[in-house]
């Protein structure tokens, strides 16, 4: 069936599926269960062309499948194949693959270690140009239909501006306080994320795709590597992580609670989620006007000096 080019635009689809799922609030509303049902596998469809069109198509993933996927004009051209074949990289949406590695993390995380993390810990792997706009197109769908969706991965905000920190992701259901970093934050995220990794290796024998991960944790923490190099025990990562963690973590508490109340006073949903651009503007040009002023003086001064 063929598609109208507007049909296929993030802003249409995205429309489509704000539609689609008020018409399944509605039928579940009135008990029309079939209906609901119907509606339900078009939402689906709908979300999967949002993925298409956002993320690309994956048929670049499945022309990397090899000979053997039926990927040409072979008879594997129907849509059950071709569903089987598109997740090369793994068996879930980009979005769904940051939230679980961002999950195990259980801080902000910048997109190069979330792939990684995915990649040690989970099948398949990570796009790394995948998750270049992501996270405005998350703001986006957030802002055409607010809370649709059970989770949102939405940007880290600093603890001075309440800005979206560059380069750092986090999920919506976090406690804000979470959410936010301030200038002990890095350090204490990087131990918080060192102790639930090694934790979790800890629950088996850690493979050599994890082994390095953790070694690049425990290469930065003292006490933590206690093995040949290269090697690591989960435990000793875990101890060494919680025991600098212990230093940090007080100070770096009470300036996230501050940052947070801060937040939840001056800040809509939208910005407590995606940070408030309009204010770090305001703060930067504030900056940049004291700058000139004094700028300005100094020079005055000086024509008065001469």
């Amino acid at each position: 069936m063929s598609r109208s080019p507007g049909a296929s635009t993030p802003d249409a689809l995205e429309a489509r599926i704000a539609e689609l799922r008020a018409a399944v609030r509605r039928a579940m509303a009135t008990g029309d269960r079939r209906s609901a049902r119907g509606l339900r596998a078009d939402l689906r469809d709908a979300e999967r062309l949002w993925d298409d069109a956002v993320l690309g198509d994956g048929d670049g993933d499945a022309a990397e499948a090899g000979p053997g996927t039926n990927g040409g004009g072979g008879q594997g051209g129907h849509d059950g194949s071709e569903r089987e074949e598109r997740p090369e990289r793994g068996l879930l949406p980009v979005r769904e693959q940051v939230h679980q590695a961002l999950t195990l993390l259980g801080a902000p995380a910048a997109p190069k270690l979330i792939g990684s993390v995915y990649a040690a810990f989970f099948p398949g792997e990570i796009a790394g140009s995948r998750l270049t706009s992501l996270r405005r197109d998350e703001e986006r769908s957030f802002r055409t239909a607010p809370y649709a969706r059970p989770f949102y991965l939405c940007a880290a905000l600093t603890a001075d501006l309440l800005a979206p920190a560059r380069g750092l992701l986090t999920v919506s259901t976090w406690p804000l306080e979470q959410r936010i970093v301030g200038p002990l934050s890095p350090r204490t995220d990087f131990l918080t994320s060192a102790v639930r990794l090694a934790e979790h290796a800890g629950r088996g024998a850690p493979p050599p795709d994890v082994q390095r991960l953790l070694w690049r944790f425990a290469s930065n923490i003292p006490g933590a590597v206690t093995g040949t190099v290269g090697t690591v025990d989960p435990a000793d990562l875990a101890e060494a992580a919680r025991a600098e963690l212990a230093v940090h973590e007080e100070p770096d508490r009470r300036r996230r609670e501050s940052a947070a109340a801060r937040a939840r006073a001056r800040l809509d949903d939208a910005e407590r989620l995606f940070g408030s651009r309009l204010r770090a503007l305001h703060a930067s040009g504030a900056r940049a006007s004291g700058t000139h002023e004094s700028g300005s003086r100094r020079a005055t001064h000086g024509e008065r000096d001469r």
